[in-house]
C-alpha cells in the first residue's frame, strides 16, 4: 500500500511539473521557517488571479552529522531529506494555506529508504508588519512502529524590513536588505512533542527569531534562525529548555537555491543530547497558474 502510495504522488508530481512556471514569482516564507524566502525583494506578493499555488521542492545531503535523528524516537542518523511545500492564497496576503511534508532517510540503513515523515498543515497571513498562523504538524517513522510527535500551534510575529523600517540602513548599505522578524506561539495541543532533544518535557510555548541578509541582489544570502521551547511541566513554563539554531549561505540562480547551513539542538537548562548536522541542500520554487485548473475545466 506504501508503494502504491508513492508511486501516485510521483505520477501526480510528474504530471503537474509540465504545468510549473518556474519565474520570478517565488513562493513566500511568510509564516516563520529556518529557510530564507525566494521571493524577489522588488516584486509583489505572488497575484491570486494569476497563480493557483505556488512552492517549492528540496532535496538536502546531511554530508557531516553526528546526531541528528532519523526517525522520531532519536533513532538512527538522517542522511537525505526531501521536502515539498505547496501553498495557495485564500484570500489575498491574508489568508493562506500552505502545507510541508517532509521525509528523511537514515545513512546507517543505505541513505535511500526513507525512515520518518513530518507532514505540517496550516493557515498563515499578514496584516501589515504582523505575521499570524495556526498550524498542525505530525512526526512519524515510516519503515517501524515508533513514537509519534504531533501538536497544534498558534503563532505571531512582527517583520522588519530594512529598505520601509530602517532609512539610515539603506544609507550605510545600499545594496544589502535585511529582512527579520520575532515572535511567539504556544502549542495549545501537544501529543508528545518534547521539549527537549533527548525526548523529555511536553513543549508548550515556542520563542522564534530569523534574519534574512541579502548580500548581493537576492542572490546571495546569509540567513539564520532560532526556535525556543519551554517545558509544560517545568515550574517555570515560560523559561525556554531547548534552543534549535540554524545559519547558512543560499546562493540563486532563477528558480533554483544551493544552501549550505548548520543546525544544532540542543538543551538550555540541563546537560543532555544535542543533535547537530551540516548539510548542502537544493531547491527549486515554482508557480503553477490558474490556466492549469482552466485547462483541466475546473475554472473559469
Amino acid at each position: 500500500m506504501r508503494a502504491v502510495r508513492a508511486l501516485h504522488a510521483v505520477a501526480c508530481v510528474i504530471f503537474i511539473m509540465g504545468w510549473v512556471d518556474a519565474g520570478p514569482s517565488y513562493a513566500l516564507e511568510k509564516y516563520g521557517r529556518p529557510l530564507p524566502s525566494m521571493e524577489e525583494p522588488d516584486k509583489a506578493a505572488r497575484e491570486a488571479e494569476e497563480t493557483l499555488f505556488g512552492g517549492y521542492f528540496l532535496t538536502a545531503a546531511f554530508v557531516s552529522n553526528p546526531t541528528f535523528a532519523a526517525r522520531p524516537d532519536n533513532t538512527g542518523l538522517v542522511g537525505l531529506r526531501h521536502m515539498l511545500h505547496l501553498e495557495t492564497d485564500l484570500y489575498k496576503q491574508y489568508v493562506t494555506f500552505y502545507t510541508d511534508q517532509n521525509f528523511f532517510s537514515d545513512r546507517n540503513e543505505g541513505w535511500i529508504r526513507l525512515t520518518e515523515w513530518d507532514g505540517t498543515y496550516a493557515l498563515t497571513g499578514l496584516i501589515d508588519r504582523w505575521g499570524w498562523r495556526i498550524q498542525y504538524e505530525r512526526d512519524a517513522p515510516l519503515d517501524k512502529s515508533g513514537i509519534k510527535q504531533s501538536y497544534a500551534d498558534a503563532l505571531v510575529t512582527a517583520r522588519f524590513q530594512s529598505e520601509q523600517d530602517a532609512p539610515w540602513w539603506r544609507r550605510i548599505f545600499p545594496h544589502q536588505n535585511l529582512t527579520a522578524y520575532a515572535g511567539a506561539g504556544w502549542l495549545f495541543h501537544n501529543s508528545n512533542y518534547f521539549a527537549r532533544p533527548d525526548n523529555t518535557g511536553r513543549a508548550l510555548f515556542r520563542y522564534v527569531a530569523h534574519a534574512d541578509l541579502d548580500l548581493y541582489k537576492n542572490k546571495v544570502v546569509l540567513y539564520g534562525d532560532t526556535n525556543f521551547f519551554t517545558d509544560r511541566g517545568a515550574g517555570n513554563t515560560a523559561n525556554p529548555r531547548e534552543l534549535d539554531w540554524i545559519v547558512g549561505l543560499a546562493l540563486r540562480w532563477r528558480a533554483m537555491e544551493f544552501g549550505v547551513y548548520r543546525e544544532q539542538d540542543e538543551p538550555l537548562d540541563r546537560p543532555g543530547l544535542v543533535q547537530k548536522y551540516v548539510a548542502v541542500q537544493l531547491r527549486y520554487a515554482f508557480d503553477v497558474p490558474k490556466r492549469f485548473a482552466k485547462t483541466l475545466g475546473l475554472g473559469k
